[in-house]
């Protein structure tokens, strides 16, 4: 009878060991597949962060490449400006007729401009620099009742003084011309 208990002992040890071990075996199979799951979503991160370095790397690439338009420093910011009839075919301007504005030189990123203000009138201009030289572009958008075109174009350039000359356009059917000059308001 001791024989027959110690075997069956062993048997009984032997078969917990061996369900012991299918349990332990299915529990690294499952650790495993997370493991590897993981891994893989590891991977794929890892792939988008690659992409998304190479965007910001090309979008900083593209950035130094386009130049920035900006005024000298002794044209930038706040001028006063008067303008002076010189010549007319339009029955709304006389020669002789003058006008006291403020204009204000800036850029954004992308361009020049220039803003002329005149009691509630208020004008923004397209402006380009180039060989010593400003050109100031306004036109009313197609929606106003009145076609107004404005090109300046201002050739003599100092620090504390700008002249040049002014045609306005109006309905596509006059123009008169402005002698003009800009100067810097005392502080």
């Amino acid at each position: 009878m001791k024989i027959k208990s110690t075997m069956l002992l062993l048997i009984g040890a032997t078969t917990i060991i061996a369900c012991n071990s299918k349990e332990k075996e299915e529990l690294l199979k499952l650790r495993e597949k997370e493991l590897q799951e993981k891994e893989e979503l590891f991977s794929k991160k890892e792939a988008d962060y690659k992409a998304l370095l190479k965007m910001k790397d090309s979008i900083f690439a593209k950035k130094d490449s386009v130049a920035i338009q900006v005024w000298p420093k002794d044209i930038e910011g706040i001028w006063s400006g008067k303008s002076i009839c010189s010549e007319s075919g339009c029955s709304e301007y006389i020669i002789g007729d003058n006008r006291i504005e403020n204009w204000e030189f800036g850029s954004d990123s992308l361009k020049l401009y220039a803003i002329s203000t005149h009691n509630k009138s208020i004008k923004l201009f397209n402006a380009e620099y180039k060989n010593d030289e400003i050109l100031l572009d306004y036109k009313t958008d197609s929606t106003a009742k009145r076609k107004m075109q404005i090109n300046v174009t201002l050739n003599e350039l100092s620090a504390n003084k700008m002249k040049g000359t002014a045609v306005v356009t109006l309905d596509e059917k006059c123009n008169a011309k402005f002698n003009v000059e800009f100067n810097r308001p005392s502080k």
